[in-house]
């Protein structure tokens, strides 16, 4: 079952069961992404928040608010805050990677400039500042604060592990928790925080955001070797930007001589060659990494689902363990 030929989609089911909230939340990101004295600020982030994103990161704060009994307003204001942290760091990294293509659109560094999309992405980040502290908790501030902070850490750390053969997986996992399941579990947590839960409540809510984003992030770099157009991504982007991801590095510590010399020239040395990207992924498949790294993601998912055995029952919540079967249902 892949993405788009699922009958039954829980992130939409999600966006369905908080129809008004989210409607309320992209209310508020149209009115506080606008800028009276500098319009390129609108273009560029209408660019990338209305490109057909599922708003993933802020229905997770919306749900967990709304399953822990939370009936106030600040729930809107913090899954805004939530995108915008997104949107900033995906305007960043486009521009850090070089990239060309964001949800299967040109991206805003290549519509506009690398310099419009930094400072763009930078304005957002402010912005999502404000809409923390309009909630009044020093709590909220403190866990989305240290998430951006977190996100930041961990591109610095994929900047410096990148093209380094002798990168771990333990290195790895630290770059995707801090790069993508940072945001994941920050937008779970503030939801629990906001509606008042107890300590425990709250541990597990960041738990499963913590492991769905591990998972999420694992899947996506499985797909750049075996993905679909309908991902939005080129396959194959990783392996030319060369980005040791979990396959690849489990493919190095097996390598041969003659393998690890292709690793070398290909992704230390950056030397790359028509038909190498074509080699790379039969060294996965010889040594069965894609399948292992396939079966880390599954159990990344479990691990998601059984931090909600936690959290109240409740509708949203059979919602989140769906969504955990459904962010690895597109490599089973």
């Amino acid at each position: 079952m892949s993405l788009d030929t699922a009958v039954t989609k829980p992130h939409e089911q999600l966006a369905a069961a908080l129809a008004e909230d989210l409607s309320a939340v992209n209310a508020m990101i149209r009115d506080r992404m606008a800028s009276e004295h500098a319009p390129r600020i609108p273009e560029v982030t209408a660019h990338l928040v209305e490109a057909g994103g599922k708003r993933l990161r802020p229905m997770l704060t919306l749900a967990a608010a709304r399953m822990c009994g939370y009936d106030g307003p600040y729930h809107v204001h913090l899954a805004a805050t939530v995108e915008f942290i997104h949107t900033a760091t995906l305007l960043h990294d486009d521009v850090v990677d070089e990239s060309s293509q964001r949800r299967g659109r040109p991206t805003a560094n290549l519509l506009w400039d690398n310099t419009s999309s930094v400072l763009v992405g930078d304005y957002l980040f402010a912005r999502s500042f404000q809409l923390m502290v309009e909630t009044g908790s020093m709590r909220v501030l403190d866990i989305l604060a240290n998430a951006a902070a977190t996100i930041a850490e961990g591109e610095v750390l994929q900047l410096t592990a990148a093209s380094d053969l002798g990168t771990t997986e333990d290195i790895y996992i630290k770059v995707v928790r801090g790069k993508t399941a940072a945001l994941f579990s920050a937008a779970m947590e503030v939801g629990g925080e906001i509606a008042g839960q107890d300590a425990d409540t709250k541990q597990a809510l960041y738990d499963y955001g913590d492991a769905l984003g591990v998972a999420f992030q694992i899947v996506d770099d499985l797909l750049d070797y075996g993905g679909t157009k309908a991902t939005g991504k080129n396959v194959g982007d990783d392996f030319r930007e060369r980005k040791l991801t979990l396959p690849v590095i489990r493919a190095v510590a097996k390598a041969d001589s003659t393998e690890r010399d292709f690793w070398v020239r290909t992704v230390q040395k950056g030397r790359q060659e028509d038909g190498d990207l074509d080699h790379a992924i039969s060294l996965l498949a010889k040594h069965g990494t894609m399948e292992s790294t396939r079966i880390d993601a599954i159990n990344w998912a479990e691990r998601a689902k059984g931090a909600l055995n936690a959290v109240p029952d409740h509708p949203l919540k059979t919602m989140l363990v769906d969504l955990a079967d459904y962010v690895v249902a597109r490599i089973t």
